[in-house]
């Protein structure tokens, strides 16, 4: 045999040894003959079979599979398997994310294998590195993460592709045309996975629903929902359920609650609300200290478990709020109407009662089932300008009737006196090492076709702090009566861990660029210079800049029944208990206080830890959503400000370009660095920079630059700018 035919063959050879291991790695957990990696590997004729069985045995020998049963051969599981959950990139390849190691594990995109961003994966890792990461081939996906996506439909004569919106999903979707629901070409359709053939390049799939045209407002907003598997309508059966519910306040049940009508109640809400889940009453008694209710809506009462409303709750698990709307967790008959605390109407609710004295210092507590009756509706601003003037009249300006009135002296005393208690408490625990964050919440004003007119910034004022303290109270409280109790009860507990100090680090590197110092030495001097960084920053340009990556460095908070307590806030118990109409872990909050207060059992921890994992994943959706909906109005808005030039700082930087927040608006958006022509730019991880090749000109995180809107694309949710160039040279 020539030389060159031994290379020939021992290629083939290897070739061989390499598809056996393959579909062997890929299928562990089974056995194959050789007649089954034959068909496999698509070959039938004697010469390749026999090729097939001389590898086998010879993988064998070399002990690097197994013969199970004779003839039948497996892969020899090692620890060299791992599992994860895959990152993938809009280029198809990505990192896995794997508790065994420190560091993401990159895969390259031909060793993918037809993983889709979120799936869980068993993937195999390279002893050697590349580039000083570790990398790996993914041999197997556990569990698909989605198999729905929203995206645009193309037809073709004889097939149509789904181009998915998500830029995580790497590939388009072939639909075969009677699997096409009639959706027109260019279409937005929900397209579900049904099938990905081994030899196919993308997924086969069916289109399960026709959303709309793309650019239409209610397509868009339709498609952000779809997109993250959340809802938009209840089903009729749900609704059906709902409105025969008997709402009416019986004498019965008033019998077996605390009656707290003739107590001086009110509600502190947005002046848009429309649930009002909350009230606070308040009376002086006879010893001089204080009294004080937090009565909260009283939804277990009426979403019973075990229901078909209960069910969609639970599903839910959270309201979702949207620039233009808000998707309930319960239907409008509960969450506006039955379980809305509204004037002049007398409602179950579930109360907190606190006995304070003039310190705020808790002296007694009650907790249980009450009926109360509202006095008054108050927006925020109302009770600011009470808390302000000091006085109980209502100018006109910021009326909810839009006319000057004089409320009640009593609520009047009643809110200065909340007032004072909540910043004595908010003051307490502040020096007990609470994180303020008082983040800017951008807000839009709609026109009635919810077409954006313009921007405003929400900010909390003395009114919604007062609110915000008793709430926290509240949650606290009920977490510390249940969790201090011994023996142990399973309860929810919303915990929040300490920030971890790579993030940390990460953090001081880039607010050390503005001139800001932070001190990590302990927790104590951890959250006193954070506190002290976001006062600092309030009111200047790197304000929104700073308080994003201060929230980022910290942990995110989730609901467990294994209680560590809650970083930001630094309480050692916390619950969620004050909002059950639009939250569901409170729902369940109440119903095992309650089931406790009638001296029941511990509930099971399993099942409740279940329920808290769903519910921490369901608000992570809604908060995607949420972001998603605010993204849109916003490239919305600009849309309209095209020939306009805008002040922007710099919010991030990339080897392909820079991202620019606009101070007056918050919008931000993308420099693409092929797009700034004045020089050849590169990327400077180290200085968070892009660096000119010739002039040395550099744009830098936090940097104030002057952009016009080059391109606002609404269907792809991209916001490109055009750099005109740095403030101070325009």
């Amino acid at each position: 045999m020539t030389r060159k035919k031994r290379k020939k063959n021992s290629k083939q050879i290897h070739n061989l040894t390499d598809s056996i291991h393959t579909i062997l790695k890929v299928d562990r957990n089974k056995s194959f003959n050789y007649k089954q990696i034959a068909a496999k590997l698509g070959v039938n004729d004697a010469s390749s079979r026999n090729q097939i069985i001389k590898t086998l045995h010879r993988l064998k020998a070399k002990d690097e599979i197994e013969e199970v049963d004779r003839g039948k051969f497996k892969a020899i599981v090692s620890s060299e398997y791992h599992t994860g959950i895959f990152d993938a990139s809009a280029r198809g390849s990505g990192y896995v994310i794997c508790e065994d190691f420190e560091d993401d594990i990159f895969i390259a995109s031909n060793n993918v294998n037809k993983a889709l961003h979120g799936d869980e994966v068993e993937l195999y890792v390279y002893k050697r590195r590349k580039r000083g990461k570790l990398e790996g081939e993914i041999t197997q996906i556990i569990s698909r993460h989605k198999t729905e996506y929203v995206g645009v439909i193309q037809k073709h004569k004889n097939y149509a592709f789904v181009v998915p919106d998500s830029n995580k999903m790497y590939v388009d979707v072939f639909v075969p045309l009677n699997k096409t629901l009639n959706a027109e070409d260019g279409d937005k359709v929900l397209v579900k996975l049904v099938d990905w053939p081994e030899k196919q390049d993308s997924p086969t799939g069916k289109v399960i629903k026709v959303l709309g045209k793309p650019g239409e407002h209610n397509t868009e907003i339709h498609s952000i929902l779809t997109e993250y598997g959340l809802p938009y309508e209840f089903p009729h059966e749900v609704e059906d359920y709902a409105n025969k519910l008997d709402t009416s306040i019986q004498e019965d049940e008033i019998k077996k609650r605390r009656d707290m009508r003739d107590v001086l109640t009110f509600t502190i809400d947005p002046k848009d609300a429309k649930d009002f889940d909350d009230a606070l009453s308040f009376q002086v008694l006879k010893n001089g200290n204080y009294e004080v209710g937090i009565h909260i809506a009283d939804v277990s009462h009426y979403v019973k478990e075990g229901t078909i409303l209960d069910d969609e709750a639970y599903e839910r698990a959270t309201s979702v709020y949207l620039v233009d709307r808000v998707v309930p967790m319960l239907p409008e008959v509960l969450s506006n109407n039955a379980c809305s605390l509204r004037p002049n109407e007398e409602k179950y609710t579930f109360s907190a009662v606190f006995e304070m004295n003039n310190k705020a210092e808790i002296k007694n507590q009650w907790f249980g089932r009450t009926v109360t009756y509202s006095d008054a509706r108050f927006a925020y601003e109302e009770a600011q300008s009470i808390i302000e003037t000091k006085t109980n009249e209502i100018p006109k300006e910021i009326s909810l009737t839009g006319k000057a009135y004089k409320t009640d002296q009593a609520i009047a005393d009643a809110t200065l006196k909340l007032d004072e208690l909540a910043k004595i408490m908010r003051k307490k625990r502040m020096g007990d090492g609470a994180i303020s964050f008082d983040k800017v919440e951008v807000k839009f004003n709609l026109d009635e076709t919810n077409n954006p007119v313009g921007v405003f910034f929400k900010t909390s004022k003395d009114a919604n702090k007062l609110i915000e303290e008793f709430m926290l109270l509240a949650n606290k409280k009920v977490a510390e009566f249940i969790g201090k109790q011994s023996p142990k009860k399973t309860f929810i507990y919303r915990v929040h861990d300490e920030p971890n100090d790579e993030k940390l680090a990460a953090l001081q590197n880039i607010v050390g660029r503005f001139g800001y110092k932070l001190n990590f030495k302990d927790r104590k001097t951890t959250t006193a210079s954070l506190n002290n960084l976001l006062k600092e920053v309030n009111g200047k340009k790197e304000q929104n800049l700073v308080d994003t990556l201060a929230i980022r460095s910290m942990s995110k908070a989730e609901y467990t029944t294994h209680n560590i307590g809650h970083y930001g806030l630094a309480f050692d118990y916390y619950s969620h208990f004050t909002s059950p109409i639009r939250r569901y872990p409170d729902v369940m909050a109440h119903r095992l206080l309650q089931h406790y207060l009638d001296k029941g059992k511990s509930a099971s921890e399993e099942v409740y830890e279940e329920k808290c994992q769903h519910s921490s994943n369901m608000e992570y959706l809604a908060t995607k959503a949420e972001r998603d909906s605010i993204k849109y109005m916003q490239i919305k808005f600009m849309q309209d400000h095209q020939d306009q030039e805008f002040v922007g700082v710099i919010s991030g930087v990339t080897d392909w370009g820079i991202y620019v927040e606009i101070i007056e608006n918050k919008c931000e958006g993308m420099v693409r660095i092929r797009d700034i022509k004045d020089d050849y730019y590169q990327f400077d991880q180290d200085e968070y920079a892009l660096i000119g090749q010739a002039t040395k000109n550099m744009y830098q995180l936090g940097d104030e630059v002057v952009v016009k809107v080059k391109q606002a694309d609404l269907v792809k949710k991209h916001l490109d700018f055009s750099l005109i160039g740095k403030r101070e040279d325009v």
